[in-house]
């Protein structure tokens, strides 16, 4: 990198800063993913680091966890996501998103990416939540009329 090392060093501390933002104190399995990349791919993790989180992630515009919303959604959209969407949804967590938001979040993907994609992320949510001991998310006022 000639001429722009100082520039990339602060795309990557800037990336750098926001994963650890969203990481909290619960170290992410991120981490352990861009380490075995590293051994194979050198730059991906950097270039990961770099771009989505220096360049993307930190912009203005968007806080922390309404950007962490959009990407929950279009990783479902996406599918064959699982392992991004434990980081995403625990990123979103540590950024102030609570699980009844997360579960809502995944629910509203249901008419653009249907059931399989919609239910496999819900598992994803309820092992993410049980993983934190967070509490169960409170079910949603029924508009039945209660049986009498």
């Amino acid at each position: 990198m000639t001429g722009t090392d100082g520039a990339e060093r602060g795309r990557f501390a800037r990336g750098a800063a926001r994963i650890a933002e969203l990481e909290g104190d619960r170290p992410q399995p991120r981490r352990e993913a861009y380490r075995l990349l590293a051994e194979v791919a050198p730059d991906l993790p950097r270039l990961a680091v770099e771009f989505a989180y220096g360049d993307v992630h930190s912009r203005p515009g968007l806080d922390a966890a309404r950007r962490e919303l959009v990407t929950i959604g279009v990783l479902i959209a996406l599918g064959d996501t699982e392992r991004q969407l434990v980081s995403h949804l625990t990123g979103g967590l540590n950024a102030g998103l609570t699980s009844g938001e997360l579960v809502e979040a995944v629910l509203q993907a249901l008419p653009y990416a249907g059931f399989p994609r919609t239910i496999n992320a819900m598992l994803v949510v309820r092992q993410v939540l049980q993983d934190r001991a967070d509490p169960p998310v409170p079910a949603p006022p029924t508009t039945e009329a209660p049986p009498t």
